[in-house]
C-alpha cells in the first residue's frame, strides 16, 4: 500500500506539470470555478444546519440539562468535544453528498481530461469518440451513485457511533479515510473503464491498490485547504493525477 501511497502523491506532482506542459488550463478553470461556487454555497448551508441538529438534539434529548446538572468540568470536556466530533462527521456526510453531486454533474468534463491525458502519454492523437464518452459518463455516474449508497451506509454508523465518549473521538479520522477512498476510487474508475473492466472487475483493481484511492483522495481534500485556488484546481488534478497513477501501474491485472 507503501508504494501506491507514494505513486498517488508524486502523481499530483506530475500532474501539475503535464497541466503546463499540455496547455490544459481551459478544461479547468471553467470548470473549477463551477465547483468552487458550488462548494461555498454548499458549506455555508451545510455548516448552518450542522449546528442546528446539533441543537436540536442536545436540547430535545435533554442532554445539555443534565451535563449542566452533574457540574463537572471532565463531563462538560466530553461533552462539548463529542459534540464537535458530531459536527466533523455530520459535515462530511453533507460534504460527501455534495462530492457525489459534483461527481455527476461534472462527469461530462472529468472523462474527457483523463481520456485526453491518457491519450497524450501513449503519443497518440486525440480522436473525440462521441460513442466512448458517453460511456464513461454513465459509468461515472453509476460509479458515483454506487459509492453514495455505501458510503452514507457507513457514514451513518460512524454518525451512531460518534454518540459513544471516547470511542466517538477516532470516528472522524476513519470517516476521512473512507471520504478520500471513495473518491479517489471514482477518479481511478474513469481509466480502468478505458481499459475495459467491468464494475466488478474495477472494485477488485482498487481493493488491491487502495492506496491510490486513498492518496488521490487525500490530496483532494488537502487541496482545499488553499482558499479559492486550491478550490478550482482540485477536481481536475484529482482526476489528472489518478489517470497518471494508473499509467504508471501498467496495465490493471
Amino acid at each position: 500500500m507503501l508504494k501506491d501511497i507514494i505513486i498517488a502523491i508524486r502523481a499530483y506532482g506530475l500532474a501539475h506539470t503535464f497541466i503546463r506542459r499540455h496547455n490544459l488550463w481551459k478544461w479547468i478553470i471553467v470548470p473549477g470555478i463551477m465547483y468552487m461556487v458550488m462548494f461555498c454555497i454548499s458549506i455555508y448551508f451545510f455548516g448552518k444546519s450542522a449546528s442546528h441538529i446539533i441543537e436540536f438534539l442536545t436540547v430535545e434529548t435533554g442532554i445539555h440539562q443534565w451535563v449542566e446538572s452533574m457540574q463537572s468540568s471532565i463531563v462538560g470536556f466530553i461533552f462539548t468535544l463529542a459534540g464537535m466530533m458530531l459536527w466533523v462527521v455530520l459535515m462530511l456526510l453533507y460534504f460527501s453528498l455534495f462530492k457525489y453531486l459534483w461527481l455527476i454533474i461534472g462527469s461530462p468534463i472529468s472523462a474527457y481530461l483523463s481520456e485526453k491525458t491518457e491519450a497524450i502519454i501513449e503519443g497518440k492523437e486525440y480522436e473525440f469518440d462521441i460513442s466512448q464518452f458517453l460511456k464513461d459518463i454513465i459509468r461515472g455516474t453509476g460509479i458515483a451513485l454506487r459509492n453514495t449508497l455505501w458510503q452514507t451506509v457507513y457514514l451513518i454508523s460512524f454518525f451512531i457511533l460518534s454518540f459513544i465518549p471516547i470511542v466517538g473521538w477516532a470516528v472522524p479520522v476513519f470517516a476521512v479515510i473512507l471520504e478520500c477512498y471513495y473518491y479517489g476510487f471514482s477518479m481511478i474508475d474513469y481509466s480502468l473503464e478505458r481499459h475495459q473492466l467491468s464494475i466488478s472487475e474495477s472494485i477488485h483493481f482498487i481493493d488491491n491498490r487502495k492506496g491510490l484511492a486513498i492518496a488521490n483522495g487525500i490530496l483532494f481534500y488537502l487541496m482545499h485547504l488553499i482558499p479559492i485556488v486550491g478550490w478550482i484546481f482540485a477536481p481536475a488534478y484529482a482526476v489528472i493525477a489518478a489517470t497518471l497513477s494508473v499509467v504508471k501501474e501498467q496495465k490493471p491485472d
